[in-house]
């Protein structure tokens, strides 16, 4: 249909967050506007070969028993050779080569290590497409929690105390890990530097766990963090690049409410675990909430965010502590980027056609 905007997305990848990037695309690919967009669904295996894959949002229901997956169909999408075309081809298992047309944006919903983190994004930027999100610096700079929490503490926002460590100084000096976790206190939290959905993270209540949380974190990154537990509400917002230049836009709050679980790992945010309940929007006063959206917009600031993010908050007796900022967060009709916005008026659809409209702008 002329003046149909055509749509790259770009989904699945090497990180340990594949599954759940081609969740969300399943989600996107169902709910986006086709009456305004054309779909090219490009998937990335989990050993990072380009694949054209099939329109169709079914093949990538999160099913608990058996989690979405881009497989190898022997086809190979071929990026444009410059800027002066943005032309898609697609070599068929066959060899043969055949033009997939030219591609006004592309929409990375790629979640982790090696998309999420600026390497996609420096891409894109090499080719000059437009693409949906936050450029290289923010995505590189969300995706790792040292340097979001750096930036963030560098501009007066209160971030939870933590310690990070490299595996070399875990093999060579464990000891003063473990003095740098008492420094902290029990319980704390260990981390992937570099990883989401709480993939390859735990709740350490004494010194005994320590080793085998950190040698658990080592295997998605080779630095982790050494967090303090901040007790306090989990509280959530989502954030929308200004159009024409203006103010970030920020959502009403959701609240991650914890009944049973530890904390709302991988199983709870994905597979339907019980233990959690999901609230939104939260039970804020007006002025909890303002300052809470205000913090949020000054977060995605600083990070130079564009496009979107989710910024996670505690609620403490003394104020907000960030937790992270999000640059590509979860996507899926029932996460709580989406929630946020349909709580806010926002429906899933809109907010599809709303982030391609920003990239293009």
């Amino acid at each position: 249909m002329p003046g149909k905007t055509t749509v790259a997305v770009l989904f699945g990848g090497r990180s340990s967050e594949h599954s759940i990037s081609c969740a969300t695309a399943g989600g996107v690919l169902e709910a986006i506007d086709r009456s305004r967009f054309d779909v090219v669904p490009v998937g990335i295996t989990r050993e990072g070969a380009f694949v054209l894959e099939a329109d169709d949002p079914a093949r990538f229901r999160l099913d608990p028993g058996a989690l979405p997956e881009v497989t190898d169909n022997g086809t190979r999408v071929l990026w444009p050779e410059s800027t002066a075309s943005r032309e898609l081809s697609v070599r068929e298992a066959d060899g043969t080569v055949r033009s997939l047309g030219e591609v006004d944006v592309v929409f990375p919903i790629l979640h982790g290590p090696f998309g999420e983190d600026g390497t996609v994004q420096g891409l894109f930027e090499l080719l000059g497409l437009p693409y949906v999100g936050s450029g290289v610096l923010a995505s590189a700079l969300g995706m790792d929690k040292h340097f979001t929490k750096t930036v963030l503490e560098g501009a007066g926002i209160a971030v939870a105390p933590w310690r990070t460590v490299s595996a070399r100084q875990w093999a060579s000096a464990p000891d003063a890990v473990a003095a740098a976790a008492e420094s902290l206190g029990f319980p704390l939290f260990v981390k992937p530097a570099r990883a989401g959905s709480s993939v390859g993270v735990s709740k350490v209540t004494s010194a005994e766990g320590l080793a085998a949380a950190v040698e658990l974190a080592l295997r998605e990154d080779s630095r982790v963090l050494l967090e303090q537990a901040i007790v306090g509400r989990e509280v959530e917002c989502a954030v929308l690049g200004g159009r024409d230049g203006g103010a970030p836009r920020v959502s009403v709050a959701g609240e991650i409410v914890m009944t049973t679980r530890e904390f709302y790992d991988f199983e709870a945010k994905y597979l339907d675990a019980p233990g959690v309940d999901l609230v939104c929007p939260a039970v804020l006063d007006d002025a909890e909430l303002a300052e809470m959206q205000e913090l949020a917009a000054r977060a995605f600031t600083a990070i130079d965010g564009a496009g979107l993010a989710r910024v996670d908050f505690f609620l403490t007796p003394s104020g907000f502590v960030i937790n992270e900022i999000n640059t590509m967060p979860g996507f899926t009709p029932i996460s709580m980027f989406p929630k946020c916005w349909i709580a806010s008026g926002l429906s899933y659809p809109e907010l599809i056609s709303e982030l391609i409209d920003l990239a293009l702008e």
